[in-house]
């Protein structure tokens, strides 16, 4: 018999294979999601948000192997930092392959990707095959939603479905590593510590 969380996360696959828009915890906020490769469905994202397509949004891969589906020229300390990191909260910014799309990163060459640790992102991307938009699910500018009820208050009917079964996130934003400079640079500091991601790159603390 089907859970009640395997329910969701299938209506949720669904809404987001017609380019709808779902809501979904994840392990560190509620993200905010649509298909990563249809540019229709990103652009939805935009709008619910009210953000501004100049800002780029990170994509959520359901395996460690999907990464060479969104990225190139990938360097070896990407693979190492998956090993240890992935799924977790470490975000890499890598080399944007030619399936992004534009929308995605903001007209930009690189793309920010994380496999989390949470069963309804990873079940959602799965599902729907492709990488899914790991944006927050709060309005721009706006704080990020505790619970669902917020979510729905912040964004209303622009979201096609809000999944509220499944873990409740811890409510601290990942960590952004830029890995495409060398060495890598970390962009925003978050639940992944500087010290672990140095002893991992081999870079002196």
């Amino acid at each position: 018999m089907m859970s009640e969380l395997d329910k969701q996360i299938e209506r949720g696959i669904a809404v987001l294979k017609t380019g709808g828009v779902v809501a979904y915890p994840t392990d560190t906020l509620f993200g905010l999601g649509a298909d990563g490769f249809n540019s229709k469905a990103v652009r939805r994202v935009f709008a619910a948000k009210k953000r501004p397509l100049s800002e780029a949004v990170p994509l959520l891969l359901a395996d460690v192997a999907d990464m060479e589906r969104v990225a190139v020229d990938v360097p070896d300390v990407v693979w190492r930092l998956a090993q240890v990191f992935w799924p977790g909260a470490l975000t890499l910014v890598v080399w944007r392959g030619p399936a992004v799309p534009d929308v995605v990163t903001a007209g930009g060459p690189r793309v920010a990707v994380r496999v989390p640790r949470h069963p309804v992102p990873l079940g959602l991307a799965r599902g729907l095959g492709a990488p899914l938009v790991g944006t927050s699910a709060n309005r721009h500018g706006a704080p990020n939603p505790r619970t669902p009820e917020e979510i729905i208050a912040q964004l209303g009917k622009a979201v096609g479905l809000v999944i509220t079964s499944g873990p409740h996130p811890g409510g601290i934003e990942s960590t952004v590593l830029d890995v495409t400079v060398d060495p890598p640079r970390i962009m925003r500091q978050g639940a992944v510590a500087r010290v672990d991601i140095e002893e991992v790159c081999g870079l002196a603390p």
